[in-house]
């Protein structure tokens, strides 16, 4: 098989990737963005964006505020929609660094958000996404969905539907799917492949079940994988074997 910008050529032409706020975060949980993994991160989009592949992101904003924290408890201070509108600028902020690093490295970016906030991001509007996609900009979702009660799963697996995507690969601090968590039994047993009716079937945890339905009406495909995984995103665009592929 032929190389492109040393990657295996990629098997997929347009990619939604879910990218946790910890991805984006310290190693040792304090809050913030850590620019070195941003950085690390970025490099590793360039090299996928360089092989000729369009990609949207979703990111999260977990390592600087998650709503719940405001709501645990039976905290009435602060009322659960507000402390979700938190998160959601939250993962604008990641948003924002996310593009100045790819930008710093010669990738061309547009900032999109569900939250209306045109000095520093476009709206979200899906067919001025695509035409960004069609000439090689890294389009940034921020925001969530611009509504309370949902998670950034949920965001990624709309905006993956809307923009006709070919996978949504969700990055995670874990290799695959398992039939049980494997931070907790180390005989938990990984799966490749899964079908979106095993993972039914299973009762297995993937995302959120509103966004899993989403992807499982719409035949999206899901890859989980572990971005700390030396070229982890470059063997996925390429359809190496790697995580847990879960389709129709």
């Amino acid at each position: 098989m032929p190389e492109v910008s040393g990657l295996l050529t990629p098997k997929y032409k347009r990619v939604l990737l879910k990218l946790s706020g910890e991805a984006l975060g310290f190693a040792d949980r304090k809050l913030g963005i850590d620019l070195d993994e941003t950085e690390k991160i970025a490099r590793q989009l360039k090299r996928v964006v360089d092989a000729g592949v369009q990609l949207a992101i979703v990111v999260g904003g977990g390592n600087l505020l998650r709503g719940a924290q405001f709501t645990a408890g039976g905290d009435t201070r602060i009322k659960p929609a507000t402390a979700d509108y938190m998160g959601m600028l939250g993962t604008v902020m990641n948003g924002l660094a996310l593009q100045d690093t790819l930008e710093a490295l010669g990738i061309e970016t547009r900032l999109q958000s569900a939250v209306r906030m045109e000095t520093i991001a476009e709206p979200y509007i899906r067919r001025r996404a695509i035409r960004h996609l069609e000439k090689g900009r890294v389009v940034i979702l921020a925001g969530g969905t611009g509504n309370p009660f949902v998670t950034t799963d949920t965001a990624a697996a709309l905006r993956g539907t809307e923009l006709q995507v070919d996978v949504l690969m969700k990055a995670t601090k874990v290799d695959g799917v398992y039939d049980d968590d494997p931070l907790k039994n180390q005989y938990a047993v990984k799966f490749n492949t899964l079908t979106f009716q095993q993972v039914l079937q299973k009762q297995l945890r993937v995302m959120d079940i509103g966004a899993f339905e989403t992807c499982r009406v719409a035949n999206l495909p899901i890859l989980v994988f572990n971005y700390k995984d030396e070229g982890a995103l470059e063997n996925a665009i390429a359809g190496k074997p790697i995580g847990t592929l879960i389709s129709g």
